[in-house]
């Protein structure tokens, strides 16, 4: 049935998962329009026993993940390639940090660049554990340091480490791009079993209450600044619009794909960015807003070691369940999107590279913007009489941008390309998420296909569906915060497996770097041949696809390419559907031991 679906709508999909995750979303949609209430109610409770009796787990786990990413980045594994030994990158270094940057939290970092300072600085996270006075010099520096913990390495050690791990089995084992392949040295064929299947399912539909997270903030805030400044009135038609114009333009992106869409979007939209943080700076105190974007980076360095395992164990205020807690277990519920993303940006890097350019890299740019939009709104309270904090506390956090930005001049124009910053940063999460969705229920890379067999309305799917959910739980879910909590709390829920799955994945990626690479000092690694899901080896196949002959459904490396030193690894069995086209065609699977891409012709012998 699912199959005849399937060929009648002209997919180029897994039916089980693209139907499945299809039909838990809709389940989701129409529960919440026809019983918002007790949706609302059952998801609070599991968010309450989450908070309750794991909230330690997540500050424990993504400080260990930020630990494993440092080992693998200096230990020999740093020099491993993410493709072929000797692959460049395929994208600049510029062009990398922007797409990384701008899929990952762009639109978070313009929601909360005033919104969070301003928080903590009237309601300091250790003010009982050390006796900070609110509003103070000390409470200043608290939210500096509180900020930058929340958007600096740990955030980005929540996408880098399954960005890794994808990188890894993608281009070294050259596994399907789901989450179910970063289990294969643990699962082996099984990936494409009942255990991977139900792995892939729960990432997609996580991946989508995460997603839809941030389109919700994103939204509220592109509503605020309008309603601020344009008079836009504060209805739920508004909303509807916001949404769906953002959904329209990410699905034109997302068909264009990474090169044509993606790419020039998040460049432009970083380069704008940084033109609004430089107006800021120029227009405002100059001196104490690079005095304060310095003295940030030491405040940050020197809380770090204090707070990557405080749980607020003693004062017990719950002042982390609603910030760290929940920021982790919603960041790491869509790190899979992002996580695969990065993956797909970064092919030709070392690890070493990965590692330190997505650490680092986001995380000084976070510095410099947070450290100069911080400093700014502390200057404004305590030079500038003062006011902008209790407006933010008033007003929610998606007004505090606007109301920031009051304070400078060309007022009107800066909430307008601020707007269209957050529109820009929605549309690329939104279009991101769309390629990586589609990716994950095909099972092979789509911008990747050989040419003919592409299905670009697939990706269309994905964006209408996170629109709406969006827009649904923002326009239909009673309540004061309404479907902003709800998201919240599904977000929760699902970034605790989301966490579980984290500390075997970093065993399967540490085994498999392990099988691979030899002892000695240029790492020369086992060649994987490329692994398609059995359905989409059955299509090609039958459209008698030549590349089929290096192309395996059980993961299973090429004759001649086991290091001498590495330990021996059974080749896999392969299912009668592979065994059948090489007895028909008399073609073997042969890899260049060198580059690891195929040899010239099906059938001949390894180049050596």
């Amino acid at each position: 049935m699912l199959q005849k679906v399937h060929d009648l709508f002209r997919l180029r999909t897994n039916p089980l998962l693209f139907f499945t995750s299809s039909g838990i979303m809709l389940l989701f949609v129409v529960a919440t329009l026809f019983i918002p209430e007790a949706m609302g109610a059952f998801w609070a409770d599991v968010a309450a026993f989450v908070f309750d009796y794991f909230g330690w787990f997540f500050v424990f786990g993504v400080s260990v993940f930020l630990i494993f990413l440092i080992y693998i980045g200096l230990s020999r594994f740093g020099r491993l390639k993410l493709g072929a030994d000797d692959e460049k990158p395929q994208h600049s270094d510029i062009a990398w940090f922007g797409m990384l940057f701008a899929a990952g939290i762009g639109t978070i970092l313009m929601f909360w660049a005033v919104a969070e300072p301003a928080n903590h600085f009237a309601e300091p996270p250790r003010a009982e554990d050390l006796g900070i006075e609110p509003r103070s010099q000390e409470a200043a520096q608290e939210a500096i340091g509180f900020t930058l913990y929340h958007f600096g390495l740990h955030t980005w050690t929540i996408f880098a480490l399954p960005g890794l791990a994808f990188a890894y089995f993608i281009y070294k084992r050259n596994l399907p791009p789901r989450v179910s392949s970063l289990f294969q040295p643990i699962l082996g064929d099984k990936i494409h079993g009942g255990i991977g299947k139900a792995i892939d399912i729960f990432s997609i539909v996580g991946t989508i209450f995460g997603i839809g997270m941030s389109i919700g903030l994103g939204t509220l805030q592109i509503h605020s600044g309008l309603a601020a400044r344009f008079g836009v009135p504060e209805e739920n038609w508004a909303i509807w619009v916001i949404i769906g114009t953002v959904t329209v333009v990410a699905t034109i992106s997302a068909v264009a794909g990474i090169e044509k869409g993606i790419k020039r979007l998040s460049n432009f939209n970083i380069g704008v960015a940084i033109a609004l943080l430089l107006f800021i700076l120029l227009t405002g105190p100059t001196v104490f807003l690079l005095r304060g974007m310095v003295e940030s980076a030491s405040i940050y360095a020197g809380i770090l070691p204090e707070v990557m395992f405080w749980n607020d164990t003693f004062a017990d205020t719950g002042w982390q369940q609603g910030w760290t807690i929940f920021y982790w277990a919603w960041t790491i519920s869509w790190a899979p999107f992002v996580g695969i993303f990065i993956a797909r940006i970064s092919r030709g890097r070392s690890v070493r590279q990965f590692v330190a350019g997505v650490l680092g890299l986001p995380t000084l740019f976070t510095i410099i913007w947070f450290g100069i939009w911080a400093a700014g709104t502390f200057d404004i309270e305590f030079e500038r009489g003062g006011g902008l904090v209790d407006t933010v506390l008033d007003e929610g956090p998606e007004a505090a941008m606007f109301a920031f930005l009051e304070y400078f001049p060309l007022a009107d124009v800066t909430s307008a390309v601020a707007i269209m910053l957050v529109g820009i940063f929605f549309i690329t999460s939104l279009d991101s998420a769309s390629l990586v969705l589609d990716d994950m229920c095909n099972g092979y890379d789509g911008d990747g296909r050989p040419k003919g067999t592409t299905a670009p309305h697939q990706r269309a799917v994905w964006t209408v569906y996170i629109g709406i959910v969006a827009t649904v739980l923002l326009t239909f879910t009673p309540g004061e915060e309404g479907g902003v909590a709800v998201l919240r709390d599904v977000a929760l829920f699902f970034g605790l497996p989301f966490m579980i799955l984290a500390f075997f994945m970093m065993y399967s990626l540490q085994r498999a770097m392990k099988e691979d690479a030899g002892e000695i000092g240029f790492l020369r690694s086992r060649r994987w041949l490329k692994t398609l899901p059995p359905e989409e080896y059955e299509r090609r196949m039958e459209e008698n696809d030549p590349t089929l002959a290096n192309i395996v459904v059980a993961p299973d490396y090429a004759e001649g390419t086991q290091p001498e030193n590495a330990p021996e690894v059974e080749h896999a069995e392969q299912p009668e559907i592979v065994e059948e086209y090489r007895i028909r065609t008399g073609e073997t699977p042969t890899v260049d031991p060198v580059t690891g891409e195929p040899a010239e012709g099906p059938g001949e012998e390894p180049r050596s």
